[in-house]
């Protein structure tokens, strides 16, 4: 396999600008296992072998186990996850899936019971960054299997 473009040198400025958001998306105060999860099954829906190439390593680098990665694109049949982690993913797959869902009310009802108006525009943020980072990704064959997680936590972009 074999990269189209390398995405990051033929358009610094852009690049630079996904960062700076995926910058913003770090600090604003999600939980860390929290958001592999939510770039995990987002990455998952999209087909996107990098980003889950990436973010099953940076999971696993925080502490996630085996278990749950594996069953995550099942978490429905499943006792591994917590009812914010469901209703984060179940989130997640609706603004992932905008075009075919359009958000149902209920998801957002079930997001609203966990997450503040904050913090549910923060869990957004992050799935619209995934869901960036895996358009570029797939749509210039970005390359899996040499990514490596940081040595600090949190750092992976």
């Amino acid at each position: 396999m074999k990269a189209r473009i390398e995405y990051a040198e033929a358009a610094p400025d852009a690049f630079q600008a996904m960062r700076a958001f995926e910058e913003y998306v770090h600090r604003c105060g999600l939980d860390p296992t929290l958001l592999e999860l939510i770039k995990v099954r987002a990455s998952q829906i999209n087909g996107c072998a990098y980003c889950l190439d990436m973010h099953t390593k940076d999971a696993r680098a925080q502490g996630e186990t085996e278990q749950r990665i594996y069953a995550l694109n099942a978490w429905r049949e499943t006792p591994f996850f917590t009812e914010k982690e469901r209703a984060a993913l179940a989130w997640t797959e609706a603004v992932t899936q905008v075009a075919g869902s359009q958000v149902p009310d209920e998801v957002y009802e079930l997001a609203r019971k966990y997450f503040d108006e904050k913090e549910l525009v923060n869990v957004t943020a992050a799935i619209i960054a995934i869901n960036g980072w895996n358009r570029f990704a797939i749509s210039f064959r970005k390359v899996p299997g040499t990514y490596q997680p940081p040595p600090e936590p949190g750092t992976t972009f």
